[in-house]
């Protein structure tokens, strides 16, 4: 489990972390979200001991990380893929890494062989495409075979069959048990592979709750009505307080907000009205999150104007 208490770190006059709270649990896939600047990689540098928080505490299953004896048989990590030796064999980087940790020479094989890069062990490093350095980190992360895997941006240069391997991989891995937290701008990844999310924004905790929850919370969700009796159905949902689309589609469909399918049914039936279709349409992970952050981004871009001059708004930095 990875504990983080009041994490703040600056950089000279910017916050990148502001008193930051939150725990991340074994057995789940934890994603971790947040716009441009939000400070997620600065927290997970924290974590990993790679900064120096101005305040806070963070612990790695009760332990601060610069004080494992072996931190590979506890954490892995994959923050950026490209950040190897070059002239290296993805096979001589892996039993470097083996080696500083006291690990075992056979794990070099058996990680190369689990992310599909066996055939390639000896090549270097440097003429490998953005996908196998993605695979090549992700095999150095599992090397001491650890129960925290910290993943940022993992799916990055992948392909389709690649990124539904490393989702299979992430969710497999908290099956067993294992505390997975993973970083990602890709919300129709996430929103496939995440069970429950941290979602920071400048700095500070946005959320901390299920996928479920989250996506629930978001003012998209509706209910999708058809029936022959719109209007009728209309005026007496409305007048119960909720909202709907402007007029019903050619077929009788609209859409009804601030009521539940089952309020919506009930009052069909009290007023006799038949019903063809009624659905629950749940926001997306995407629009939920544009929703709930749309106060924390720190850069938009503009759109072009009429003469064709992009006009742009927000703070730099």
């Amino acid at each position: 489990m990875i504990e983080v208490r009041g994490l703040t770190k600056r950089y000279g006059d910017k916050t990148a972390v502001d008193g930051l709270t939150f725990g991340v649990e074994p057995g789940k896939v934890t994603g971790f979200l947040g716009p441009n600047g939000a400070g997620k990689t600065t927290t997970m540098r924290c974590i990993l001991g790679l900064d120096y928080p101005d305040a806070g505490t963070i612990t790695v299953d009760g332990h601060d990380y610069r004080d494992l004896a072996y931190p590979m048989r506890e954490v892995g990590a994959l923050l950026d893929a490209k950040a190897v030796h070059g002239g290296r064999s993805a096979y001589n980087h892996l039993l470097c890494l083996a080696q500083t940790n006291n690990l075992p020479k056979r794990r070099v094989g058996e990680v190369l062989e689990l992310v599909g890069l066996a055939e390639v062990a000896k090549k270097r490093s440097k003429g490998f495409s953005l996908g196998m350095s993605q695979r090549l980190g992700i095999a150095a992360t599992m090397l001491g075979d650890p129960r925290v895997l910290m993943f940022d941006e993992p799916v990055n240069g992948l392909d389709p069959e690649g990124i539904l391997w490393i989702r299979n991989l992430m969710k497999a891995l908290a099956a067993e048990g294992r505390t997975v937290f993973v970083s990602s701008h890709l919300m129709s990844e996430m929103e496939s592979t995440a069970d429950h999310l941290i979602v920071i924004g400048r700095g500070k905790l946005i959320a901390d709750c299920s996928m479920a929850e989250f996506i629930a919370g978001s003012s998209g969700a509706a209910v999708r009505v058809r029936t022959p009796l719109a209007e009728d159905l209309i005026k007496a949902v409305t007048a119960e307080g909720a909202t709907t689309t402007a007029a019903a589609g050619d077929d009788g469909t609209f859409e009804v907000r601030g009521m539940t399918a089952e309020e919506v049914g009930d009052i069909a039936f009290e007023q006799g009205i038949r019903l063809h279709e009624l659905t629950t349409v749940h926001a997306s992970l995407e629009e939920a999150f544009m929703e709930l952050t749309a106060s924390s981004v720190e850069y938009h871009a503009g759109v072009p104007g009429s003469a064709g001059a992009a006009t742009t708004s927000g703070s730099g930095g």
